[in-house]
């Protein structure tokens, strides 16, 4: 074991959702805490004097003054080849996807190409206090593997797969049933479960996936019981339109996923802004998650996520970025969009669920909350420090804050990358500047 290092600063982890335990039952606080770390792991964390009373001789000890300690972000929806078209103009959903996307997404064919933006892409997730993400790739085989080898050499826990995409795109993104079936079963052989990467079969979405190509996905499934599923759903009333379309003999867009036995209880749906109530039920039955993207629902045009109903079915929720749809790597400002979507409904985002769900929500809905999602002793020690007076706004705005629940809300309101100070990753300093 190597020497242990301890943190002290104020402590903040969530501890459950405040829909489900209460506001006050949700969450751990220590106005001066300290969080200890060793081997990759959280060892111990409480109040200061009773964790340093405890700490064996000699630990050092970095003090952290005014800087608060969370566990680092977890965004369950996002696109590496798209962070160099992020912020492209004028578009909804599909023809966003024939202008923009299809032909980024070309470049990849090149894994030198890909090779760069997956330093660029891990480098802003850091910057922004991910360290853990779903991560879409390209139907390229050699942009995933180029995805997990930066990702290797950083230890960060990531999941990611291949787009499957075999109809309704350009000729140059389109594979096979066939070829996504053996290209995927290669990647996952290499890469799920080495160190710390994991495997999402990752068909685009059901119309640029063929029935067969669908059944390669639940093949690719059963053959491996703890393999990820992600794809998008109900994101567009147009998109959802050409599903009925395309699978007239299915009763909806959930139930041509449901058919070809891609849901359970480590798939995530991205948006899921249109769903009907029997489609609720359904997913909650089978234990899927969905992930909010919020702002790129509101840059897309896409609709909005009715949170209150998710929470009266008992659906997983969590949060993402869907960069490039969505214009930041920041989900502190992931937060401020959703409590906007949910303002424009007359709900409310209370800071603790927002947090909650960029964090702790995030592992539970992954089923990775045994190893993420707070700082309890054992979990891997991924964690951010944070400056809640990053920016003089923040700052002047804070001193007026009178209690923790105010200053989480000024934090996801004003906060962006400026706030976060350091990424630990595995218990290592991968960005920012309180490494010891």
């Amino acid at each position: 074991m190597t020497q242990p290092v301890a943190y002290r600063a104020a402590i903040f982890y969530s501890l459950g959702d405040p829909a489900k335990v209460g506001l006050e039952n949700s969450f751990a606080w220590h106005e001066d805490g300290v969080l200890v770390v060793a081997d990759g792991h959280i060892q111990d964390v409480g109040p200061a004097p009773e964790v340093l009373n405890r700490l064996p001789a000699g630990t050092q000890v970095v003090e952290l003054e005014n800087r608060l300690i969370t566990p680092g972000f977890i965004d369950t929806h996002i696109h590496f080849p798209q962070t160099e078209m992020i912020a492209s103009y004028g578009d909804q959903l599909l023809d966003w996807l024939n202008n923009y996307t299809f032909p980024e997404e070309r470049k990849f064919a090149d894994p030198a190409h890909a090779a760069r933006v997956a330093k660029l892409f891990l480098d802003e997730l850091l910057r922004n206090g991910t360290t853990t993400a779903m991560v879409y790739g390209t139907v390229h085989p050699q942009a995933v593997d180029a995805f997990f080898t930066e990702s290797e050499r950083r230890n960060t826990r990531m999941i990611a797969g291949k787009v499957m995409m075999d109809r309704h795109a350009p000729e140059f993104l389109l594979d096979t049933p066939e070829s996504s079936y053996a290209d995927s079963k290669a990647l996952i052989e290499r890469w799920h479960n080495k160190g710390r990467q994991l495997y999402a079969v990752t068909p685009r979405f059901a119309p640029t996936s063929s029935p067969e190509q669908l059944d390669a996905a639940g093949r690719l499934l059963r053959e491996h019981k703890d393999l990820y599923l992600q794809t998008h759903l109900s994101e567009n009333r147009k998109e959802i339109a050409w599903v009925k379309e395309l699978f007239p003999e299915r009763s909806g867009y959930l139930d041509v996923y449901d058919h070809h036995g891609l849901l359970s209880e480590r798939s995530i749906f991205a948006h899921s802004v249109h769903l009907e109530d029997g489609e609720c039920e359904r997913l909650h039955a089978t234990g899927s998650g969905v992930s909010f993207c919020a702002t790129s629902n509101l840059f897309l045009g896409s609709g909005l996520l009715d949170l209150a109903r998710l929470e009266r079915f008992d659906v997983n929720v969590s949060l993402g970025t869907d960069v490039g749809g969505g214009t930041s790597f920041s989900l502190l400002q992931t937060m401020n969009e959703a409590y906007k979507v949910l303002q424009l409904q007359q709900q409310k985002l209370h800071p603790l669920k927002a947090f909650y769900l960029a964090t702790l929500g995030g592992a539970e809905s992954l089923r990775l909350d045994d190893k993420l999602g707070n700082l309890l002793p054992g979990k891997e020690a991924d964690f951010l420090v944070l400056d809640l007076n990053a920016t003089a706004l923040m700052h002047a705005r804070t001193q007026n804050a009178q209690t923790l629940y105010e200053k989480l809300f000024v934090l996801m309101m004003l906060g962006d990358d400026r706030a976060i100070e350091s990424t630990f990753v595995y218990g290592k300093c991968q960005h920012g500047k309180n490494g010891v």
